[in-house]
């Protein structure tokens, strides 16, 4: 089986789809400004994005990983994510935090889920 890669770029890809699961690298918000709901859903977007062009959707998540840098912010991500996530298919998760590599940015989300 071959491994389909999207978005490659010289460090990273943004998705990669192997024997009908699809990888997600770390989704961040485009907007740093915005406080901890904006940037989730920006990422939250993101994560919709990458799905849908690899053949996914939210309803097909297997984990996710939540890094947030502050854990004063885990309401508000939490708020984000309660609304965007599809409910009766909520998927195995972690939230941890996390020192991100962008001082402006709160929040950063990696998923995996099925392809089909």
């Amino acid at each position: 089986m071959s491994i389909q890669r999207f978005h490659v770029g010289n460090r990273l890809s943004e998705s990669a789809v192997y024997n009908g699961v699809v990888y997600l690298a770390g989704q961040v918000p485009e907007d740093g400004t915005l406080d901890i709901v904006g940037q989730t859903r920006q990422v939250l977007a993101a994560i919709d994005a990458r799905l849908e062009e690899a053949g996914s959707d939210k309803t097909r998540i297997l984990s996710t990983q939540i890094f947030i840098a502050d854990m004063a912010d885990f309401q508000g991500m939490n708020q984000a994510w309660d609304e965007w996530v599809a409910k009766g298919n909520t998927p195995p998760r972690a939230t941890v935090q996390a020192l991100l590599a962008d001082p402006t940015l709160k929040v950063e989300i990696v998923v995996t889920a099925a392809v089909g």
